[in-house]
């Protein structure tokens, strides 16, 4: 099913190639990636990219703050399209007017600045996003970490806001070129099979081995001809979770007619890479071996085909138990056996990877006719209005609603905790992005917990006409009526604002909940830090850092906002992190320093004393910037790990002034103890990489490094966050 060449691979006209003929050099200039990234880069290098980007997307828990952050630092107005939806906080329930405050805040801001408002209902951000902006050879920009358009040629990378501020203030995206892995796919997948199916075989296979981590993933091969547009977004929005950076397809006269269909069919060019091409990774995938697939919790990655987990349920749900409760979370899966069968309670499709017209006229095909029964319940969600009328107007709407289901409107709550929460000890299946503890609303720290799997929406529709049976929708015989699709823009013309190049002479609108950054010093010549939170786990998700669902109600206001911090993994956090923020009193310290330390040179206005946190391999997942920005507001000046899962959120560090440590010593770090980090402002100054730590108690040497860091994260974590940098320029 899946072949890999880890040691790369030439392409010779689509065909894997002897390496004895050719250059890597040369080879790399060949792949579609390099074209992209060489075309939006501003540097004289290739090795050192200085990245423009075509266009900006944030959502409604996102902009609030980019806007605030840009506005802080001199923004004038938006330089190139940016987009503000309102798919996250859409339903305005929590908090009384704060959610709607954020919209008219959005909505004043876009007049002010010049940007594009989708009102809420209207369109989840990325398939708005796909529908009018997205075309061949761009690049965009968003605040979410699914920004993914790679099968419309579109090169869309999800990154933190302050990555999206830099933007604004015409400054450039800094990275070094990645590796490009070749995704090679071929052959047709099963009746029953649908795009969720793959993208799940494929984080299966690479993302325990960190085969694609930052890097680009480029999807070639004939078996791409097999699959419509919509079924390859599918796939396309799931790369996220293999934690790879970017991804980019080979296009044809499928994404032609796409946007043709969207009138944008001036958008279209050809992408393939050149008769040479050199993949620093290939991974084969014969797409007619894909199995109905499965992801248990609490990972995307944790995958088994449908009828694999049907055959031994009881052995991988133990296992899938014993992990749970190694992170200190207990569920009873084997519960869900009943008679040799696996029972569900919930069903949910929606989102940017679900809501997709092609899934949901599979599932209205498979619904027809059928009753789900009290037992099971099943809400739908389509991505867009203009998918919603088409759905209706073909009639797939009402065969699902017949069947007992509910459709909704666009809204991306279901997939992040502020939407359709199961009920306590419920098993819920979810056609959606990501499935960690508590990520669909469940709080285990109180006792509240239910158990997400995501699948296709077609075995969801299966498994819901069957009354909640675990099925696989390759046992079904469905025959598939795939109507075409008519797209009318008609809903967008007459509620979406698009003020891009109009500025009106106006006020941002504030609600009360709309709270400016609180000031943050620069960066002293030395730290002390206190290790307040030192957690174990393997990875540790953006969610456990700063929990999604009702939190997301406070997202404006940095302050309240930062009462939540680790509040789901170590609820002491923030009362600990707050007791080193009010230490005034440095004489202790100064004496274990000069003394225990023999650092005789070294006085009270030398350092500064704050907080930091220690995890093996913190920021899986969301691009949220506020996993950074409330420890920053709390205090931190630093983190500490083995390694950082994701660059969005090490770039989330360092653009909040908080100093990204890496550590192999991981067994000299202890909760509660005192760090002292000697000549940080000078490492960083003069560019080094490795930083000596000390035990205050001990004396005992510590040895950190800080990674690769752009010249200017290196003058940002001087300053003491990006704020305070570009006031300086």
């Amino acid at each position: 099913m899946i072949k890999i060449y880890e040691n790369g691979c030439f392409f010779n006209n689509g065909k894997i190639a002897s390496s004895d003929n050719y250059s890597k050099e040369e080879g790399k200039k060949g792949t579609i990636a390099y074209s992209i990234l060489k075309d939006h880069n501003i540097s004289n290098s290739m090795e050192n990219l200085n990245l423009k980007f075509d266009a900006l997307a944030s959502h409604d828990i996102t902009y609030v703050g980019i806007i605030q952050t840009a506005k802080a630092s001199g923004l004038e107005k938006f330089p190139i399209p940016y987009v503000l939806t309102n798919c996250h906080n859409t339903l305005c329930a929590v908090g009384g007017t704060i959610n709607e405050d954020d919209h008219m805040f959005g909505l004043s801001a876009a007049k002010k600045y010049g940007g594009i408002y989708v009102p809420p209902h209207q369109g989840v951000i990325h398939q708005y996003m796909r529908e009018t902006l997205a075309g061949c050879g761009k690049m965009i920009l968003g605040s979410d970490s699914h920004t993914r358009y790679g099968a419309l040629g579109t090169m869309a990378i999800g990154e933190g806001g302050g990555e999206l501020v830099k933007q604004l203030l015409n400054k450039t995206y800094d990275i070094k070129y990645p590796q490009v892995v070749g995704i090679y796919l071929k052959g047709t997948p099963k009746k029953g099979i649908g795009p969720q199916d793959i993208a799940l075989t494929i984080i299966k296979e690479v993302f325990s081995r960190g085969l694609v981590k930052n890097k680009v993933m480029e999807f070639i091969g004939d078996g791409i001809e097999n699959l419509s547009v919509e079924f390859r977004n599918g796939i396309d929005v799931m790369t996220t979770e293999t934690t790879c950076l970017t991804s980019i397809w080979k296009t044809d006269n499928k994404v032609k007619e796409y946007l043709k269909i969207h009138g944008r069919e001036e958008e279209y060019k050809e992408l393939s890479p050149k008769e040479i091409a050199y993949y620093d990774l290939l991974i084969e995938i014969d797409l007619n071996k894909i199995e109905s697939m499965i992801a248990l919790p609490f990972h995307p990655s944790n995958v088994y085909s449908i009828k694999e987990l049907l055959k031994n349920p009881y052995e991988i749900f133990d296992k899938i138990e014993k992990d749970a409760l190694s992170q200190g979370i207990k569920i009873d899966l084997k519960s869900k056996i009943k008679n040799g069968k696996i029972i569900a309670e919930q069903g949910i499709i929606a989102g940017c990877a679900g809501g997709t017209y092609d899934n949901i006229i599979d599932v209205g095909d498979i619904l027809s006719g059928k009753n789900i029964g009290i037992d099971f319940s099943l809400n739908v969600y389509p991505s867009s209005q203009p998918t919603n009328i088409s759905l209706n107007k073909n009639g797939t709407s009402g065969k699902i609603l017949e069947a007992g289901a509910i459709m909704r409107t666009a809204f991306c709550g279901p997939c992040f905790g502020a939407g359709d929460t199961p009920a306590n000890g419920q098993l819920s299946l979810r056609h959606t992005t990501r499935n960690f503890p508590n990520r669909e609303g469940s709080k285990p720290g109180d006792g509240q917990i239910s158990m997400v799997a995501l699948m296709d929406a077609r075995s969801i529709a299966a498994t819901a006409i069957n009354g909640g049976i675990l099925t696989p929708a390759t046992d079904l015989n469905i025959e598939y009526t795939k109507p075409i699709y008519t797209y009318d823009d008609g809903v967008y013309k007459n509620k979406v604002y698009y003020g891009y190049e109009k500025n009106n002479d106006t006020s941002l609108i504030y609600g009360p909940n709309i709270i400016d950054w609180p000031k943050f010093m620069e960066l002293p010549e030395h730290l002390l830090l206190k290790v307040v939170a030192y957690i174990d786990d393997p990875v540790t998700t953006t969610d456990e850092l700063i929990p999604s669902g009702e939190t997301s109600s406070y997202r404006s206001n940095p302050k309240k906002l930062s009462e939540f911090t680790l509040s789901r993994r170590v609820p002491e956090y923030v009362t600990r992190a707050k007791e080193v923020q009010s230490l005034e009193d440095k004489s202790v310290f100064l004496k274990k320093i000069q003394n225990i330390l023999n650092l005789k040179d070294v006085d009270s206005s030398k350092f500064a004393i704050g907080s930091t946190i220690y995890a093996n391999k913190p920021g899986d997942g969301s691009a949220r910037e506020q996993a950074a920005s409330c420890q920053k507001v709390l205090g931190a000046w630093g983190n500490i790990a083995m390694e950082y899962a994701t660059k969005r959120y090490r770039s989330n560090l360092i653009n909040w002034g908080i100093i990204p440590l890496l550590t192999k010593e991981k067994d000299k770090i202890k909760e509660n103890s005192y760090i002292f980090i000697k000549d940080i402002k000078k490492v960083l100054n003069d560019n080094m990489e490795n930083v000596k730590g000390y035990d205050l108690e001990t004396g005992e040497e510590i040895l950190f490094t800080l990674g690769y860091l752009t010249e200017t994260e290196r003058k940002v974590l001087i300053a003491g966050c990006l704020i305070n940098y570009y006031k300086s320029l």
